[in-house]
């Protein structure tokens, strides 16, 4: 795979978390708690894959300079500056929810993931639409 390759790749895999993570969360509340531990521990894995796609990515090509004009355009920076911040706190708080769950310290560990599910959630499908509205629907040629 080419490095020009991985921005498909990226949101490939957060598509892919977006998916197992609402599945993961239907699970829950119907009760199937296996199917639950199972659903977000893929997650977890592709979303760790994304980001390290994203930083080897990152390290080799500068950003993407958004193409589109007018009112996308503000639309544009404001998915993206809430994306980027929300993906920056979004680590920490994925910690901080897995490691009760690791602990059976279930009590704790739904607390925290009544925020960090839409956060992730948020995060997931936002860098979707990033990547659609640079690379597809707003680039150059």
């Amino acid at each position: 795979m080419e490095v020009y390759e991985l921005p498909a790749l990226n949101a490939t895999l957060n598509a892919a978390a977006a998916v197992l993570l609402l599945s993961g969360w239907i699970c829950i509340k119907l009760g199937k708690r296996s199917a639950h531990i199972t659903l977000m521990s893929l997650a977890l894995v592709v979303s760790a894959a994304f980001l390290t796609s994203y930083l080897i990515y990152h390290f080799h090509v500068p950003s993407m300079k958004f193409q589109g004009k007018g009112v996308v355009r503000w639309v544009y920076y404001t998915i993206l500056i809430t994306h980027v911040f929300l993906a920056i706190v979004n680590l920490p708080m994925i910690i901080l929810t897995v490691v009760p769950a690791l602990k059976r310290k279930f009590d704790k560990h739904k607390r925290l993931a009544r925020w960090t599910f839409p956060v992730w959630m948020y995060v997931s499908v936002t860098g979707v639409l990033v990547y659609l509205m640079c690379y597809h629907w707003y680039a150059l040629g």
